[in-house]
């Protein structure tokens, strides 16, 4: 596919370590008060390419969550950070890992990343890591109807989407209509955090593939408009990839950080079970 890659602008990024943070007990869509581990903090033994359903948490960030105290800082890194990015620890036992970002998570603003459990171990809360940002302004030169957003351009041309005449298409792991798409619908804009397919609906589940999501899983969002905000448009098609686990809440689940959208049908989803981004990387 043609893009615009060349011109686009490679910048660095900082943030630190986030511990986790804690407000309440969780009340669940049954009326149950839980105590949970969610945002925040290095997760050990919950990683991209690992289920984000079949575990006991609330919003649960695979990897390492970073963040950056100051408001304007913050909106930077949550913004430029795209899926792909190189990440490097540059304080600490860790100082010189490598890995990279696997999203954003909107509200608690956080940016998630991934890298070896060997470096992770070696990780304190606080520790300073640079993001080497490119990927944001990406344009798909012959197709101006599809608005690209927070994917390194790297990552983009090794997923595997297929020119079709005029649409493309792109292997997802589900398709999600637009009913279950909930916490984060009317945010002004999707070029920084995600949006959750809600998970209260045992049968939707099932009858979609939700139960078997994976962090990391690419999913299209069938009549998502996800170009200028979020919201529903009939023929819309949205692509995005799963960045934080399920949730107990009502409304929530599984978060999604688009990559694609556009207002008429010409993103297309192949189903495969190697969509996920731990597969490209």
């Amino acid at each position: 596919m043609k893009t615009n890659r060349d011109k686009l602008v490679k910048v660095a990024l900082r943030g630190e370590i986030r511990h986790p943070v804690f407000g309440s007990y969780k009340v669940s869509h049954q009326g149950e008060a839980l105590i949970l581990p969610g945002t925040g903090g290095i997760t050990y033994n919950h990683r991209v390419g690992d289920s984000c359903m079949d575990l006991v948490g609330d919003h649960v960030e695979p990897g390492v969550s970073i963040y950056h105290p100051s408001k304007r800082e913050s909106d930077a890194l949550m913004y430029l950070s795209c899926i792909g990015n190189e990440a490097i620890v540059t304080t600490g036992d860790a100082k010189g890992a490598r890995g990279w970002v696997t999203g954003s998570h909107g509200g608690i603003e956080n940016v998630i990343l991934d890298f070896s459990l060997e470096d992770m171990e070696k990780m304190d809360i606080g520790d300073h890591i640079q993001i080497r940002s490119l990927g944001q302004g990406l344009e798909l030169t012959d197709y101006p109807d599809i608005k690209v957003m927070n994917i390194d351009p790297a990552l983009l041309a090794e997923i595997g989407v297929e020119e079709k005449g005029d649409i493309i298409e792109i292997p997802v792991a589900a398709k999600i209509p637009a009913y279950l798409m909930g916490s984060g619908i009317g945010t002004a804009s999707a070029a920084s955090g995600d949006y959750d397919i809600m998970t209260a609906d045992p049968s939707a589940n099932e009858k979609f593939g939700i139960d078997n999501l994976k962090f990391g899983d690419i999913v299209l969002l069938e009549d998502c408009d996800n170009t200028y905000g979020r919201g529903y448009l009939e023929g819309s098609r949205s692509v995005g990839v799963v960045v934080h686990s399920n949730c107990v809440k009502m409304g929530h689940g599984p978060g999604v950080m688009i990559i694609l959208s556009s207002k008429n049908p010409i993103i297309q989803g192949r189903l495969s079970s190697e969509a996920n981004i731990a597969n490209y990387r």
